[in-house]
């Protein structure tokens, strides 16, 4: 591993242990600093209030140069949010800076949560439903955000559940 990418890593976390911005935390993996598990809390007075939205961020050695891969864990309805959890955010892409530390990646996507960009989008349903069906899509994010509260492997076994139901019903 660089030793580049190793210093930067260890500022970037020990930066936002000492002083997080409100809402977002995360830190590497015990075993690998190029892996990060992260947290993000629904931004108040948006349709993702009250959720807790895990992500994972993947560095390689060319980190500060490049950006990291960035994923929802969380299964996300966002008009900028790829269906397998994957983010379309310009400071990831096109407009990446090496002054961008973790702290200021995580905040963006917090900001995204607030404020989609709809005429770029990743998902076409929900960008659809933003532009012309706010009512709906904020249903269907309440209904990511009730998920985002439950464990992954909880949300499985409910989700197995309702298909056993559903099955046996009709």
């Amino acid at each position: 591993m660089s030793t580049n990418c190793r210093r930067r890593l260890i500022r970037d976390f020990k930066r936002l242990s000492s002083d997080p911005p409100g809402g977002i935390s995360g830190s590497p993996c015990p075993d690998n600093i190029m892996l990060w598990n992260a947290v993000i809390f629904g931004p108040v007075d948006t349709p993702f209030e009250d959720g807790t939205f895990k992500l994972l961020l993947t560095f390689d050695e060319s980190y500060p140069t490049k950006p990291p891969t960035v994923k929802f864990l969380s299964r996300m309805f966002h008009p900028n949010v790829y269906a397998n959890g994957e983010l379309c955010l310009d400071i990831l892409q096109n407009r990446w800076s090496p002054t961008y530390d973790v702290a200021a990646i995580l905040t963006s996507i917090q900001s995204l949560l607030h404020d989609p960009n709809p005429n770029s989008p990743a998902n076409a349903e929900a960008a659809q439903l933003y532009r012309e069906n706010m009512k709906e899509y904020v249903r269907r994010v309440r209904a990511t955000v009730e998920e985002s509260w439950l464990d992954p492997e909880e949300h499985e076994k409910m989700e197995t559940e309702v298909t056993e139901t559903q099955s046996t019903t009709t």
